[in-house]
């Protein structure tokens, strides 16, 4: 059977796709360790960061690239320390008013939602933000 240019070039482009697909599509879904996303207020804040079990992050904002980027043996140890102690609660009733910024915590399977940060949340958000500053400023 004989085939034409035409009818091969397909097949040659889904032999190059096939070679070159990102190898992250390749890797097993990483498990997550703790996500903090902060939204609202007048500015229309919209920050995420999500660190994963081998001590990498996901950085986005409401502007911006998504930046990927793995945290500092300090920042690791810190950051699990101050988990340890971290007690997420039950969510908060959204306040009336419109310039409040929801922080929601997820961590162990459980999520939650405050606007005004308890004693054991505070070490982790600051954590976590400095990380987004860090390593989520362009340069």
């Amino acid at each position: 059977m004989r085939m034409s240019r035409t009818a091969l070039l397909p097949l040659a482009a889904l032999s190059v796709l096939a070679v070159t697909a990102p190898a992250e599509a390749a890797t097993p879904h990483r498990k997550p360790l703790v996500e903090l996303r902060e939204e609202g207020g007048f500015a229309g804040l919209r920050n995420r960061v999500a660190v994963y079990m081998d001590g990498c992050a996901v950085l986005s904002r409401r502007t911006g690239p998504t930046v990927r980027t793995c945290l500092t043996a300090a920042e690791w140890r810190g950051l699990r320390g101050s988990l340890k102690h971290l007690r997420l609660g039950r969510s908060q009733v959204r306040p009336p008013g419109a310039d409040f910024i929801a922080y929601r915590l997820a961590y162990k399977g459980h999520r939650a939602t405050r606007y005004s940060l308890p004693p054991t949340w505070r070490p982790v958000v600051s954590r976590l933000e400095k990380v987004l500053v860090k390593y989520g400023t362009p340069n």
